[in-house]
């Protein structure tokens, strides 16, 4: 019995990540090329396409996290991709203007929802939150690596037929699928716990410490404003790096260094973990070093100090970002964990749907080396303001 009560298992949120994420990244990367090259549609019919499409994704992550502490996590997951692989599989066979962009926001609105269950579901697991996130970054991680390295040939040997990469992301979500049908169980003792939450549902929410709440909600802005500035590595920066000469490939080759370093770095936070215990400076290293990235851009003059930086940027990414969610867990009560991931993943979603448009009026108001400035100072003065609200706040944190 004391098996059953454990739900589901770790490795199963992991492999059903590992298949969204490789079938994300034969999506939403090759969306700007595509509406140009294919569609013929402007840069800036591409660039609103992918603000709808983040915007769908935050009213996504929002809504699934409401719903996960009141309704059967299991049936909420289910229908969320299941209902994504028939977009998906929709977008084999109409993939032409204005029906792309449609089902591009539909797919947004589903990929916010199941990535905000699959963080919810892992608040459920019993063991140190830290690994859990770590790990499931890691599988994220790890399918972008492989998905943007086999998109680029696949999509160039398609001669820019993008069908045959929506029927491979529908193989993947099909299975994504199968893994929630059969392996993503809840507690089979949780209907009266259900019952008193139905019954307190607002009392719950008002009875989180006021510390509890300044922190989360000093994170979810931390993280909204850090991925605006992360989002110019990813967009922007493209047209800086190929105005001085170096080509796609190598700008391309940054990230595959920025996946596998990913990757290496969960598995040594995670051994680290089990000797040093403090989320939050890891946190404050995180911040630190994403915006010590942008400083060091202020100087590149070559390829290798855009490596350098990518290398910075990496370490802050893979310490920060998955450390933040794990610390809002164990500031959330149980009747709240799935509304508390839901506005975590809304905020990161917001800021990487204003991203790129930020970085293009900065740019096209001053400069890119102001735009690093920009980036920089905002990053720092986010990490005095986390480290000032945690130090008045952490002595007075109830941990659930």
């Amino acid at each position: 019995m004391g098996r059953q009560t454990k739900g589901i298992e770790l490795k199963w949120l992991l492999q059903g990540m590992f298949f969204g994420s490789i079938g994300n990244s034969f999506v939403w990367p090759l969306t700007t090329i595509y509406m140009h090259q294919q569609l013929h549609e402007s840069l800036t019919v591409s660039g609103i396409v992918l603000l709808f499409y983040s915007g769908a994704n935050v009213v996504g992550s929002y809504i699934s996290g409401l719903l996960f502490d009141k309704r059967n996590p299991r049936h909420l997951m289910l229908a969320g991709v299941s209902l994504a692989t028939v977009v998906i599989a929709t977008m084999i066979f109409f993939n032409d203007w204005p029906i792309y962009a449609i089902l591009l926001t539909a797919i947004g609105f589903f990929n916010g929802w199941i990535i905000t269950m699959v963080n919810s579901f892992g608040t459920k697991l019993r063991m140190d939150g830290r690994y859990v996130f770590n790990m499931l970054y890691f599988a994220n991680n790890l399918g972008m690596v492989i998905g943007t390295t086999i998109v680029g040939p696949l999509y160039q040997y398609a001669h820019g037929n993008i069908s045959p990469l929506f029927s491979i992301t529908t193989v993947l979500y099909v299975l994504f699928t199968l893994v929630v049908f059969l392996f993503f169980h809840e507690d089979p003792h949780p209907q009266p716990v259900d019952e008193a939450r139905f019954k307190s549902d607002e009392p719950a929410v008002t009875k989180i410490p006021r510390a509890n709440l300044w922190i989360s909600w000093i994170f979810f802005i931390t993280l909204c404003i850090v991925w605006t500035m992360y989002e110019q590595w990813s967009s922007n920066l493209s047209v800086f790096m190929t105005s001085q000469g170096i080509s796609m490939t190598k700008y391309s080759l940054l990230w595959t260094i920025n996946g596998i370093l990913v990757v290496l770095m969960q598995l040594i936070l995670t051994w680290l973990n089990r000797f040093y215990n403090n989320p939050y400076a890891q946190v404050y290293v995180g911040i630190f070093t994403v915006g010590l990235s942008f400083v060091l851009l202020l100087f590149a003059t070559n390829y290798l100090w855009f490596v350098i930086a990518m290398v910075i940027l990496t370490i802050g990414e893979a310490t920060a970002f998955p450390t933040m969610p794990a610390i809002v867990n164990t500031l959330s009560p149980v009747e709240v964990k799935g509304k508390y991931q839901g506005i975590l993943n809304a905020f990161s979603s917001l800021g990487k749907a204003f991203g790129p448009l930020f970085g293009g009026v900065v740019i096209g108001a001053a400069s890119y080396h102001v735009l690093f400035v920009i980036c920089a100072a905002s990053i720092f003065i986010m990490e005095i303001i986390v480290v000032l609200v945690v130090w008045l706040q952490k002595p007075h944190t109830v941990k659930y």
